[in-house]
């Protein structure tokens, strides 16, 4: 049986190194696999996912409107897909994680979604909303606060290093633009 399978963390946790893991699992294999990547996110390229240690691998950049299931079913059609992998799931619509539960339930392939649970104000993301509501898997990822501790929050920073409590729940950035932090720590920062 096919599952979806929702992959969260903070910031840091090496969500995109995983996915590329995972990928390279199923083609040692001789599967085939299909990666997704939301077009918002440009910052290794349009459809590109970048790991922070250096992995990286082409996938097929996924605008808000796309119809994943459509894609996969047509794809499949073609030559069979062992598995769907998306990085930052946290972008992803209700409806296009409507369309993963889909592609498990009616084609029988397994969807691997990794994204962030929260955003720097510590709300959840649409996407990360509804594969928290309907995957079959969640399975956190974990990193690191600077004082040791497991961080679970995303402290937005200005260009002076300070927390940001306000503005858009997205901003695509990396190390320069947020800190994973455990929640005392955020709290600090933003006090």
């Amino acid at each position: 049986m096919s599952k979806v399978y929702f992959y969260y963390s903070a910031m840091n946790a090496g969500k995109s190194t995983v996915l590329l893991q995972s990928s390279h699992n199923y083609h040692e294999r001789g599967m085939r696999t299909l990666l997704f990547s939301p077009a918002i996110d440009t910052r290794a390229g349009v459809g590109r996912i970048k790991s922070r240690i250096g992995l990286d691998a082409a996938a097929m950049a996924l605008p808000a409107d796309e119809n994943i299931f459509h894609h996969v079913r047509s794809a499949h059609a073609a030559q069979p897909v062992a598995c769907v992998l998306i990085d930052e799931a946290q972008f992803l619509t209700r409806a296009q994680v409507e369309q993963c539960t889909d592609i498990s339930d009616e084609l029988h392939i397994p969807v691997l979604c990794y994204g962030l649970r929260t955003d720097f104000q510590a709300q959840l993301f649409p996407g990360s909303a509804a594969l928290l509501a309907l995957a079959d898997n969640l399975i956190e990822l974990k990193t690191i606060c600077h004082c040791g501790r497991k961080a679970t929050m995303n402290l937005r920073v200005g260009p002076d290093g300070r927390g940001l409590k306000e503005g858009a729940q997205v901003e695509i950035g990396g190390n320069e633009r947020y800190v994973a932090m455990c929640r005392r720590h955020y709290k600090e920062a933003l006090a």
